[in-house]
């Protein structure tokens, strides 16, 4: 390894299993006193502990690293403030923080219970925010830092999870707001989209390439280091040996009122398919050759 994180302290969630896990044993391996984080509580709900967490610390001191476990949950404000308040009493400061702790209750929107939807709110955006939070007015002082939110190519939209597909869009929109609030500072703020197997992937269908844990663990290293200073705001997909950045969301086309007042509805209808049209959304595209392929009885292009 070539030293990338050499004397920084890093703060993982979900560490103890998949790309937590993958991340947080590269920080290590890259020099970094590691945080790692994974949720668990004893029989009776209290005094949390995680053996997942326990177990991932012990792979990081048996190959002389440091690392530290904290089970708390990030979706409790306390929980995101423990997390990076261990760093610092243990490692003396807090240099970056990486979120991809979380869950999925996969449910179509028309029967999705309110049970189904706010966990996985609470786990994957609000659980992004506890840290980001606590960790930015730590780097405020700093002057430094680096902030990695964990987003998915669901948050352009899924059929049978709109809770993950709003807390995923949730989360790219939080990014780019800690980047333009913190880049005063010092402090970058960016997000990567993972494709790779895990138990959160385990149900989509496995004819589409996915990489392993491990394949995104390095982008997320280099994001957290020196090198990538000049380096805020971004999207970036890792799936295998493919690194792909997302766009910016911005107005593509407008049309005026020739009038120069208020739009009435007829006008609108009259004007919008020539005027800004629509935008292209892969999914629906998607879907219609699905029933179409259905109709005719053949199988959708792969």
């Amino acid at each position: 390894m070539s030293g990338y994180l050499e004397g920084k302290s890093i703060a993982v969630t979900g560490a103890g299993r998949g790309i937590g896990r993958a991340v947080a044993l590269a920080c290590a391996a890259e020099g970094a006193s590691v945080v790692v984080n994974d949720y668990g509580v004893a029989h009776d709900g209290s005094e949390p502990t995680s053996d997942v967490a326990d177990a991932v610390v012990k792979e990081i001191t048996d190959a002389g690293g440091t690392a530290i476990a904290v089970a708390d949950s990030v979706a409790e404000m306390a929980g995101g403030e423990r997390i990076v308040n261990t760093a610092v009493e243990q490692f003396g400061k807090i240099d970056g923080v990486v979120c991809p702790a979380g869950i999925l209750r996969e449910r179509m929107l028309f029967n999705m219970s309110e049970e189904e939807w706010d966990p996985v709110i609470a786990t994957h955006l609000k659980g992004t925010f506890t840290v980001f939070r606590a960790a930015a007015a730590r780097m405020k002082e700093q002057k430094s830092g680096s902030l990695i939110g964990f987003t998915s190519g669901a948050y352009a939209g899924s059929v049978a999870q709109a809770n993950y597909a709003a807390a995923k869009g949730g989360i790219v929109s939080l990014v780019r707001s800690a980047a333009a609030g913190m880049y005063r500072y010092g402090v970058t703020s960016n997000c990567i989209a993972p494709v790779a197997k895990t138990r959160l992937s385990e149900q989509v269908p496995m004819e589409l390439q996915m990489g392993e844990p491990e394949d995104v663990a390095p982008m997320a290293v280099y994001l957290l280091s020196d090198q990538a200073r000049h380096i805020t705001g971004q999207v970036y997909t890792v799936n295998g040996p493919t690194i792909a950045v997302w766009n910016q969301p911005t107005e593509v086309r407008s049309m005026e009122n020739e009038g120069g007042g208020r739009w009435n509805p007829d006008e609108i209808a009259a004007r919008i398919d020539d005027g800004v049209g629509q935008e292209r959304m892969g999914l629906i595209d998607r879907l219609e050759e699905y029933r179409q392929a259905a109709a005719s009885g053949t199988k959708p292009n792969q």
